[in-house]
């Protein structure tokens, strides 16, 4: 590392930037547009598997009263399904269903092409796109590190 370079402010470079760039991309509009809550929870689904309501609610940190008017507006659209616990029948669990898995695979699809269309509009040099993808890589190990 540069030793002028100071870890602090790199750290403030990177989460304005970052904060800024996913801060656009989540205000793609999509056909059958989904809350952040709604896209949290298909999310958490998605990536964890099947939960109750309250187990996603503390994990998308939101109250189990919004979690419940999440869930109701997910089931309205079909996009999550409600079924016995397995292990305990008086629990019900949530699965994210086929048409949640869609809605989700669309919100991303947007996204990522919002992005390939911007490091296509010709502004980005070949090195440059060769930076980016190295620092997608250091992005994600400094994900993990947190």
């Amino acid at each position: 590392m540069d030793a002028d370079l100071d870890p602090a402010e790199v750290a403030a470079v990177l989460l304005a930037s970052v904060s800024v760039l996913v801060r656009r991309v989540r205000q793609v509009p999509t056909p059958g547009e989904l809350t952040m809550p709604e896209r949290a929870a298909l999310s958490h689904l998605d990536r964890s598997g099947p939960t109750t309501s309250s187990a996603l609610a503390r994990a998308v940190q939101i109250t189990a009263q919004s979690m419940g008017t999440t869930i109701s507006a997910l089931r309205a659209r079909g996009l999550v399904e409600r079924s016995p616990d397995p292990d305990d029948g008086r629990r019900v669990v949530l699965t994210i269903t086929d048409t949640g898995l869609q809605a989700l695979k669309n919100k991303r699809d947007a996204r990522n092409e919002l992005i390939a269309q911007a490091l296509t509009s010709g502004t980005f040099t070949p090195a440059e796109l060769e930076q980016l993808a190295a620092a997608a890589a250091l992005l994600e190990r400094l994900a993990q590190n947190i």
